[in-house]
This record gives structure tokens, C-alpha cells and sequence, in this order.
């Protein structure tokens, strides 16, 4: 059995990316963030779909097209395959625990 707030370090200077598991077309990955955002020159661009849910902290996350959504603890979102983002910033104050579900 696991836990998916076991193993956090304490310090966290690159925001974590971790696989819990992964088959031919789905993927569920545990992120852990800190202070975090995305690169300032770029998006995700996957060709993949992402469900991805805000277990503790808060993210925000930005479109191209404009659109800025808040996630906080228990919110979630779908991005389709194919549409642009980035995260503008996790809690500073907190450590910010996502859960990502890539599919096809």
C-alpha cells in the first residue's frame, strides 16, 4: 500500500514528477509543487488529455487562449489533448500536491 502524501522531502527546490503508475494509455502521475510555476517562455502541449486535481495548495493555471483558472484543494479540470497551458504559480506558503491522469 501507498500513500500519496508519503515521501515529501522537506526541501524542494525542483518541483517533483513522479509516476505512480503507468499502462498503454493512461498514465497517473503525483506532482509536487513548492513556489512553483512553469517556464516563462513556453507551454504544455500534450497529446494527451489531462484530468488533473489540486490534493493540497492551490495552483493556477493559464491557457493561450486567456483563460486563467485557481485550483484549490479538491478542485479539478480536464485539458483535451492539444491545448496549451502552463502554471502560473503553486502556494507559496504550502506544499501544493497535484494528481495528474494523462489519457488517450
Amino acid at each position: 500500500m501507498n500513500n500519496v502524501f508519503s515521501d515529501i522531502p522537506k526541501s524542494i527546490p525542483d518541483e517533483i514528477f513522479e509516476d505512480i503508475l503507468s499502462t498503454g494509455n493512461i498514465r497517473i502521475e503525483r506532482i509536487v509543487s513548492d513556489g512553483h510555476s512553469s517556464p516563462d517562455v513556453g507551454w504544455y502541449d500534450q497529446s494527451e488529455h489531462e484530468w488533473v486535481l489540486v490534493l493540497k495548495g492551490q495552483g493556477i493555471i493559464e491557457f493561450e487562449a486567456g483563460r486563467i483558472c485557481t485550483l484549490s484543494e479538491g478542485d479539478f479540470i480536464n485539458i483535451e489533448a492539444g491545448t496549451k497551458h502552463k502554471v502560473l504559480s503553486t502556494s507559496p506558503d504550502e506544499v501544493t500536491v497535484w494528481l495528474a491522469i494523462f489519457y488517450s
